[in-house]
């Protein structure tokens, strides 16, 4: 094994024969195959029959699957537009959350990789710097900062993933949210009738935002702004 990372190493080494593909083209296929069938489907094999080829040539790219998985991640990340930062610290937070949460939307699969292991890669590393320029001038210090940041991306990924996933039970079950909610009603009716539940009811009958069309969005900012005050919170008191 290779004591260099996949981001210091050359694309091609100073032996064997010309490679065939690029790093980019075999990434960009294994971002189609995730996109389409799901991280799962990503193997050396699936992504070598893209270029009618074994598994085994793969290797001469990447010691191994993890380290494809990092060039994904790298890849997708690079999709995020960095607008630049205004100054008003709440609104850029914002701007990062809702370009995080477009990207993982078109990559699902993206949200586990990026709860796992950070990754060092080129736009890894900008993404992160640009997150961190956000808070540029706030009385906080190098571990408030990062735990700001690494809040604010839990959030997202989190809130984002069960959007994904809710879409993906729409898509299995052919029925939306409200249909599904109309098909359990005469069940949740019993549940309230048992008393066993008395907040679960009052959030069931007086809660307006479940059944609004734009429910996501509602609760995508309003989750947002809850997190944003509790940094406003770590700040001095004016």
């Amino acid at each position: 094994m290779s004591d260099s990372v996949i981001w210091e190493r050359p694309e091609r080494g100073n032996r064997g024969p010309r490679r065939a593909h690029s790093r980019d083209q075999i990434t960009a296929a294994a971002v189609a195959i995730a996109d389409q069938e799901g991280i799962e489907a990503v193997s050396m094999r699936r992504v070598a029959q893209e270029f009618r080829t074994g598994a085994a040539s793969l290797y001469r790219y990447f010691e191994n699957k993890d380290e494809l998985y990092d060039l994904m991640l790298d890849a997708v990340l690079g999709e995020q537009l960095l607008t630049p930062h205004t100054g008003n610290w709440k609104h850029d937070l914002r701007e990062v959350a809702y370009s995080t949460r477009r990207m993982i939307r078109r990559h699902p699969w993206a949200a586990a990789l990026t709860a796992g292991r950070p990754i060092l890669g080129p736009n890894s590393l900008r993404c992160t710097e640009h997150a961190l320029a956000a808070l540029d001038g706030l009385p906080l210090d190098a571990n408030q900062t990062m735990l700001a940041i690494e809040t604010l991306q839990a959030f997202v990924r989190g809130h984002t993933m069960k959007e994904v996933a809710e879409s993906e039970a729409a898509r299995r079950s052919g029925q939306d949210f409200a249909q599904y909610i109309r098909g359990q009603a005469r069940y949740a009716e019993s549940v309230v009738a048992s008393g066993f539940y008395p907040r679960l009811t009052r959030y069931w009958v007086e809660a307006t935002i479940p059944h609004a069309p734009n429910r996501e969005s509602l609760t995508f900012e309003q989750g947002l702004s809850s997190v944003i005050d509790g940094f406003a919170a770590l700040l001095p008191q004016q």
